[in-house]
């Protein structure tokens, strides 16, 4: 359930304030249009029904000349930098040193129809995924401890998980241990961020040589179930998979918003603390 009372908390300070003083202002300068902040605050939570159950509803004396859907829609490309903004600044969390990496598809037409779709040609590749053939885009996903997003890479589905470009862009935020999955076992990777400070830590393939592990680390590893449920979280209950999308625009800010939107949600998966007591076995291979 999203938190609208720390959603509102924020909203002043990107110069939003009430829901009435938002359609006067935007009103005043615009007749039959909706402030851009409106569009924002809107896009937060579940677009469609949002608007047309509360905006052109129950909340329509404080929107006399809202406007239909798909002209609400029109000028969603306009408040994109100010939503980015808004996420960077208000919506993700820290990197505390533990940190958390996964990745999933997000298709934007069926399988079957991937040749004929011209919205995204150029831009949206094909995959194997899990389950089946995706083709869309890959959204590469960083979390901390606590439940909070850090930050996202967006690819094409046929982008590798290891890829240099997409590290390059978490290395700028991340410090500490990074925990992965068995799709991120590669060596030249694990040099390069050995030498920024950063160690990724993962599990060991079945025919792979075994490889002595810090007890912590181990059990690290099986907290990556956070990161899985906040994947679960954007596909169920935040809409960021369907494959309906018209335009990149409304693609991107769908994306953003349901990440905005997580990142107020109540109830975060967490990792429980983890205690292990102090071990000497290391000690063996100091002489």
């Amino acid at each position: 359930m999203l938190n609208w009372a720390k959603t509102y908390v924020y909203l002043p300070i990107m110069g939003m304030g009430n829901i009435a003083e938002i359609a006067r202002e935007g009103l005043a300068r615009v007749r039959s249009w909706l402030s851009l902040y409106v569009i924002i605050s809107v896009h937060i939570v579940i677009l469609r029904s949002i608007y047309l159950n509360c905006i052109r509803g129950w909340l329509k004396n404080d929107f006399p000349a809202s406007v239909s859907y798909n002209r609400f829609v029109d000028p969603m490309p306009r408040v994109f930098f100010k939503m980015m903004l808004f996420m960077k600044l208000y919506a993700f969390g820290k990197c505390t040193g533990i940190t958390f990496v996964d990745n999933m598809m997000i298709p934007v037409c069926y399988n079957v129809k991937r040749y004929f779709n011209k919205v995204f040609a150029g831009l949206a590749g094909s995959d194997k995924g899990t389950m089946e053939w995706c083709h869309g885009f890959k959204l590469h996903l960083l979390c901390n401890d606590s439940g909070e997003v850090i930050t996202f890479c967006l690819t094409g589905a046929n982008i590798d998980d290891r890829d240099r470009r997409v590290w390059m862009v978490f290395a700028k935020v991340l410090y500490g241990k990074v925990f992965a999955d068995r799709g991120y076992i590669k060596q030249e990777l694990f040099k390069s961020l050995f030498c920024q400070g950063i160690q990724l830590v993962h599990g060991l393939k079945a025919k792979m040589k075994n490889k002595l592990m810090p007890m912590w680390d181990k059990i690290m590893l099986r907290k990556r179930y956070i990161i899985e449920c906040i994947n679960e979280l954007l596909k169920n209950k935040a809409s960021i998979v369907h494959s309906r999308h018209r335009s990149i625009h409304n693609f991107i800010m769908n994306l953003c918003s349901a990440l905005t939107a997580y990142c107020f949600f109540e109830n975060k998966p967490e990792a429980l603390p983890v205690y292990v007591g102090k071990s000497r076995q290391l000690e063996l291979f100091a002489y």
